[in-house]
Formats: structure tokens, C-alpha cells, sequence
């Protein structure tokens, strides 16, 4: 079996390490002309998400490569703390940086054999009863057994096999904007957060050494005023307080990530010999923590599916999507409360929101955040692939 993987990202290594251990040639393309670098810190909680790592071998470098991030500290406009959120209560067992994440995935691929094609992208999908002939910006036309679009959300493979993005792609009303700034800016060890009404601002450094980060969220802005990232944040934030004029100052030949925060829902997630997998199928938007987790464990069922039929990919693609559908959407449910409450609309529901976060270390029921996130992560039952 011959497969092709669209994105090198989290989903797309993890995909190829099972299905090459399976015994099936797999060849990974990518875009970008290498691993990429910057982008957010990703959490994995729970059994389930720590299982596969440790099923894959890579457990013991990803929690070498933690973060280490504790507290989320509030702020006013002064910069004076007004509320403290401690990192059990919003953080997984483990959370590592994006880049890190991948670059673990795809050095535990490599040994194996899997080929990857970097500075290339899927151009046009061509099935016929034996195969899928893929045209590519780059290279050759080549053909394959199965086809799958590991490439995010904004899959390339996906709008190729199931139609334009508008049709799947849910927008939740904001914007989110990550990029390296000044150490000084950011506390070690922990972050900084001050919202304002419609707009967080969000700094923070994960060890006393390392580079410090911002993270914005605003709301997402008319097609009109699209075009320039750079300039589309300048505008949001024109006027905020606190640092962020200093972190504005930053934002000039920084690796600059910034998207619009969104799901993705399928009315299904295979076609043929085209299936998606990970923030290509079903994003869950990335509030809710548990992006990496699903692209992981849906890496890890999806090859256990497609091995055990035997080569019966339409078998392998309908048990895998069986399994993980209540899976993804209760994580894309959960998310959608995340990203109401991350940026509210107006002043009045900005102080509310402030005054709640004062006294969530206080409540009773405070580790009910935590419950609620952990009870998601891990409500799947894994089987055991040989």
C-alpha cells in the first residue's frame, strides 16, 4: 500500500509512523520548504492522548521538551495582578510548542523510511478503481493507493476531494495572532493576560532563558480590511493599553503566525481513496485545547483501521471515522463555549468576565474546569492494533 500524506505538521507525521510500521510505503508532502518553526504551545491531558505518545516512543522527548508553563496572571491596564489562574486549571499534562511537537513526529518517521517531499503541494487528485493519480506543483504526477489530507484548516486536499472551504469551514468570530517579542516582556515561567472589551492580549515566556511570546485575539475583520497581516493587527489593537504598544513594535520581520479561529465540519471525512485526519476534518479550533491530542490519537486509529481491513481502505475509512466522530465533536463542542468566553463583547461583559476570574481560584467547584477538559480528552476507548 502506497500512501500519500499531505502536511508534515502534527497529524501527518504521527499517520506515517503507524502506517509504516504497518508495512506501507508512505511519502509526506509539505508546502513549506522545511519543518516549520514558531506558532502556539499545544497541550496533550489525559490517558488516552499520553497512551499513543507512549505507544509511538516519543512520550519521554515530548515531556523533556515541556514547556513548563505555570500561572496565568490577569492584569489591568497598569499591569497590576487583579486575578491569578493556576496552571491546573486550564493547562494538560503536558504542553510543548508546536514546532518542538513536530519536529520529535517527524524524527521518529525518518528511520523508518518515510519519505518526505518539502516545497511541494497537491495540485489535482485523479481517481480511477486502482488508484489515485496526484498532480503536484512540483513534482512529476504520481500514483497511490490512498490519498490523505493531513494539511490543516486549510486543507488543500480537502477543498481537491469534497469542494470549496466555505462549505466546511466554521468561523467563530475571532482572530488569533502569535509572535516572538523582547524576553524582558514576558514573566518566566508563566504569562500575563489583559483583556479589554472584544480584544486579549496575551505574553509570557516558558522558561527564564527562552524567548517570550504574545498572543492576540480580536475580532475577526471584514474581507475589506484582509490583505496585510501586520497591518490588520496594528489596526485591532491601535489605542490598547498596557505593553501592547511595545509588543506592537515587535511585530516587524517576526515569525509572524496569525488565522482566523474556526472548526471544520465534514458531513464526512472520506471519499474514494481521499480521507482527512486532524485539523483538515475536524478541527476543533485551537481554544480548545485539544487539537494535537485529536491529530494523535486520529493518526494512531485511522492506520489501525486501514491495516486491519486488509486493504479494504472504504472498511478502514468508515470503522476509523466511527470511532472518532463523538470523539472530535465533543471536543468541538466544549471549544465553542472556550472561545464565548475568551473574548467578550462590550464593557459590561468584560468586567463581568474579569470580576468571575478573581474568584475562580476561590470557588468550590474550580476543579471542575479541569474534570470537564479531562473528561473530554478522554472519551474514546482505544483499540489494541496489533
Amino acid at each position: 500500500m502506497h500512501v500519500l500524506i499531505s502536511g508534515a505538521g502534527v497529524a501527518g507525521p504521527a499517520l506515517a509512523y503507524w502506517l509504516r510500521r504497518g508495512g506501507a510505503a508512505v511519502t509526506v508532502v509539505e508546502r513549506a520548504p522545511g519543518l516549520r518553526t514558531g506558532g502556539h504551545a499545544v497541550d496533550f491531558r489525559g490517558d488516552v492522548h499520553l497512551s499513543v505518545l507512549r505507544r509511538m516512543g516519543v512520550l519521554e522527548e515530548v515531556e523533556r521538551h515541556r514547556t513548563g508553563m505555570g500561572a496565568m496572571h490577569y492584569v489591568n491596564e497598569r499591569g497590576r495582578r487583579i486575578s491569578t489562574l493556576p496552571a491546573d486549571l486550564f493547562a494538560g499534562d503536558i504542553e510543548i510548542l508546536r514546532s518542538d511537537l513536530g519536529r520529535i513526529l517527524h524524527d521518529a518517521t525518518v528511520p523508518l523510511g518515510v519519505a518526505y517531499r518539502f516545497g511541494d503541494t497537491v495540485t489535482a487528485l485523479h481517481e480511477d478503481p486502482d488508484g489515485v493519480t496526484v498532480a503536484f506543483e512540483h513534482a512529476p504526477a504520481e500514483r497511490f493507493d490512498l490519498v490523505i489530507g493531513a494539511d490543516g484548516l486549510h486543507s488543500r486536499v480537502r477543498a481537491l476531494a469534497f469542494g470549496p472551504e466555505e462549505q466546511y469551514v466554521r468561523h467563530l468570530g475571532l482572530h488569533c495572532a502569535i509572535f516572538p517579542v523582547p524576553g524582558e516582556l514576558g514573566p518566566p515561567n508563566s504569562a500575563l493576560a489583559y483583556r479589554t472589551a472584544s480584544k486579549v492580549v496575551i505574553v509570557g515566556r516558558s522558561d527564564r532563558s527562552g524567548p517570550a511570546w504574545a498572543q492576540l485575539f480580536f475580532p475577526t475583520p471584514d474581507a475589506a480590511e484582509g490583505g496585510d497581516p501586520q497591518r490588520m493587527i496594528r489596526e485591532a489593537f491601535r489605542g490598547v493599553g498596557w505593553v501592547t504598544p511595545r509588543l506592537l513594535q515587535a511585530l516587524d520581520g517576526s515569525d509572524l503566525y496569525v488565522d482566523s479561529v474556526a472548526q471544520v465540519r465534514m458531513p464526512a471525512w472520506h471519499t474514494g481513496r481521499v480521507a482527512l485526519l486532524g485539523d483538515a476534518g475536524y478541527s476543533p479550533c485551537l481554544l480548545s485545547g485539544m487539537g494535537s491530542g485529536l491529530a494523535v490519537v486520529g493518526a494512531y486509529v485511522l492506520a489501525g483501521e486501514l491495516l486491519r481491513s486488509g486493504g479494504d481502505h472504504a472498511a478502514g475509512f468508515a470503522a476509523y471515522e466511527r470511532l472518532m466522530r463523538p470523539y472530535a465533536e465533543g471536543a468541538q463542542r466544549g471549544a465553542e463555549g472556550n472561545a464565548r468566553m475568551m473574548v467578550p463583547q462590550g464593557r459590561v461583559a468584560t468586567a463581568l468576565l474579569n470580576q468571575y476570574m478573581r474568584l475562580v481560584p476561590y470557588l468550590p467547584g474550580k476543579q471542575m474546569i479541569a474534570n470537564a477538559a479531562r473528561r473530554t480528552a478522554e472519551a474514546v476507548r482505544l483499540p489494541a492494533y496489533a
